[in-house]
């Protein structure tokens, strides 16, 4: 306290004259308009930046959240995509089905845990499993394309057979062609993967884009995988065709899992008409 006493009495004097300077401040921007108005344009000036330093440093705390959110509301958008519009037309006039919904794929939001990119045989790790009604073989895509298929599942977890996996094979397609080919991997660069088996009547170009093929019970026909990034024809065939990848695989987040309702009795029917 006797230190406080000491401080005030040396300097009371600059004291005094702060105060008398804080004072003749306030009357003038009382007195005059125009230094009050300038002081209120300064006074929101720094207060606006302040309250949006704020505001971005809350954004920030809450961009975790908000991605899941849209993650969510993405798959509740796929699922009303998803169900099949069955109208009858009779007579010109358009006549609703009672089972006019047929819903052929779901989609469940999941979130990436683990992710192998650099390996022969890469997986991830997603934290849905079976009690969310996840199972093996389904596909596994994000906002981007596709990231791959459910392998091992259990309660609250399953692992992805990655599309940057040796033995990973995916039905592709051109996006403006019903030419098919089927997706595969080198072990050479995260970035890009390899089309094989399109015959080469298929005209490709540079940057043509290509997309699941849809001729399996895994993912639905157009679904982004990539752009061609270049390719070599040899004796009359490809030799080999590279696309370059719409996601980048060493940052793979909130994904979603497909669903085919109609997976167990095509495999079914297709069984059965291989063993007659």
């Amino acid at each position: 306290m006797q230190q406080i006493i000491s401080f005030l009495d040396k300097n009371k004097l600059f004291i005094l004259f702060l105060l008398l300077e804080v004072f003749a401040v306030i009357f003038t921007i009382q007195s005059h308009s125009f230094h009050k108005s300038k002081f209120v344009n300064s006074a929101n000036f720094l207060s606006g930046g302040i309250y949006n330093k704020i505001n971005s440093f809350k954004e920030l705390l809450y961009l975790k959240k908000e991605n899941e959110r849209l993650n969510e509301e993405n798959v509740y958008l796929k699922n009303l995509l998803s169900l099949e519009d069955k109208e009858v037309v009779q007579h010109d006039l358009t006549v609703v089905d009672t089972l006019k919904y047929k819903q052929i794929y779901s989609y469940t939001a999941a979130k990436v845990i683990n992710n192998n990119y650099r390996k022969n045989n890469n997986y991830l790790t997603i934290n849905k499993g079976s009690n969310q009604g996840l199972g093996s073989d389904q596909g596994v895509i994000n906002s981007k394309g596709i990231v791959g298929i459910t392998k091992s599942v259990s309660g609250n977890y399953a692992t992805v057979l990655s599309i940057l996996n040796v033995n990973s094979r995916i039905n592709a397609k051109l996006l403006n062609s019903d030419h098919y080919g089927s997706l595969s991997w080198d072990n050479l660069d995260y970035n890009t993967v390899q089309l094989l088996d399109l015959p080469i009547q298929a005209d490709i170009y540079r940057g043509d884009t290509v997309v699941t093929g849809g001729k399996s019970t895994i993912f639905p026909e157009g679904i982004p995988i990539g752009t061609i990034k270049d390719f070599k024809t040899l004796n009359n065939n490809y030799e080999y065709i590279n696309i370059l990848l719409f996601n980048d695989m060493s940052s793979i987040g909130n994904i979603q899992v497909i669903k085919n309702f109609d997976k167990t009795e095509i495999q079914t029917l297709e069984e059965k008409s291989t063993n007659e």
